[in-house]
């Protein structure tokens, strides 16, 4: 059972915060959206069906925010991470190999709409749309970046490409730019993602490839960003998404733009100013708990794609446990078995007629004495 709350506790809508709470048969799960500074999820994995979110909103707003976000009772926490949306880097590629880079937009100095203007209680969606609250550059003029986010009850695939696999464990959020005007001829654009995790927790980017593309047309690669525990190996958390953005609203197979991950790293860096992840994690996030970071880029083609259509799209799926795993479906078994099975029933055929041909030629000779 999912249900969504905006502001909990608070009546104003000068900022967001979005809870989301999914009860399950013996435990609780916990998405908490908000962009209170950079734009943010924390994910929080309880034992209990009536844990609960507690907002001490007066020092969340404060400057010293830590303490004031926590889940009750706290000893029904199991497992706790995070995942901020830092910055967006814009930058062509003017020689090969070669990459101008413009100034960035750091995420956590935008200006953010109200959610609850977009919340569905139904659908389980909201968008979180901002502007830079400066823009030289005027690249935002009449451009916007939207964070659009979707929970799920059930076990299902998203209704519109990439077509994302998802669990009753999992949302899926998908990053949005519509509208803004590149500064380059040949733009790219690269979405920093950060993940925050405890200590004892590793971070892990996977690359799987399937000959199964049903869903998604020509793409056969699945990323995956996991969260190991060191001392078992067992993954407690995810990001999956698939190598592939698109330039249009209604997105089809030629709409592709095309998508890398670069290598995960170990961020060395203060992390972006995001409240509810030190309100929940504490002031010392960046020496108690590992930052890793990871950037999605997205282009190719010399950035044709959205300099024709100024819309780009990029779905990614965020949960706990395993990420799923799409299995062979029955139309792709079915082609598998007529186009292995035909040239196989053909080669059988053919040599049993072969052996046939061979034994009536032979029997109409005597045998010779």
């Amino acid at each position: 059972q999912v249900s969504m709350q905006y502001n909990p506790g608070w009546n104003s809508s000068s900022v967001n915060l979005l809870h989301v709470r999914a009860v399950g048969p013996n435990d609780t799960l916990h998405y908490v959206w908000s962009s209170i500074g950079a734009p943010a999820v924390l994910l929080v994995a309880t034992d209990s069906q009536n844990s609960a979110l507690h907002v001490n909103w007066t020092q969340l707003l404060s400057p010293s925010p830590a303490g004031a976000l926590w889940i009750d009772p706290p000893s029904s926490v199991v497992y706790s991470t995070a995942v901020v949306f830092t910055k967006v880097f814009e930058y062509s590629e003017a020689k090969p190999l070669e990459e101008v880079f413009y100034p960035t937009y750091d995420l956590s100095e935008f200006s953010w709409d109200s959610i609850n203007h977009t919340l569905n209680h139904t659908a389980l969606t909201a968008e979180l749309t901002g502007v830079p609250t400066t823009d030289p550059g005027s690249g935002f003029s009449n451009g916007t970046l939207t964070f659009r986010v979707t929970a799920y009850e059930t076990h299902g695939r998203a209704g519109h490409l990439p077509n994302l696999l998802h669990t009753a464990d999992s949302s899926q959020v998908e990053f949005v730019l519509a509208g803004v005007t590149p500064r380059g001829n040949s733009s790219h654009f690269a979405l920093e993602v950060a993940t925050v995790e405890e200590t004892g927790v590793g971070q892990q980017l996977r690359s799987t490839r399937s000959i199964d593309d049903e869903y998604t047309p020509t793409i056969f690669e699945v990323l995956s960003l996991v969260a190991e525990a060191q001392n078992s190996s067992s993954v407690l958390s995810f990001l999956q998404w698939k190598a592939i953005a698109y330039g249009s609203q209604s997105p089809r197979r030629e709409d592709n733009i095309q998508c890398r991950a670069q290598q995960l790293h170990v961020a060395n860096w203060t992390l972006p100013r995001a409240t509810i992840i030190q309100a929940y994690f504490g002031e010392g996030v960046g020496s108690t708990y590992t930052i890793s970071a990871v950037n999605v880029s997205f282009g190719g083609e010399e950035g044709r794609v959205y300099q024709e259509k100024h819309y780009l799209s990029w779905s990614v799926l965020l949960g706990f446990g395993q990420p799923p795993t799409d299995t062979f479906s029955p139309l792709v078994i079915s082609i598998m078995a007529v186009a292995l099975g035909t040239p196989l029933a053909m080669l059988l055929l053919g040599s049993c007629l072969v052996l046939l041909a061979q034994r009536k030629r032979y029997s109409e000779y005597e045998p010779i004495n």
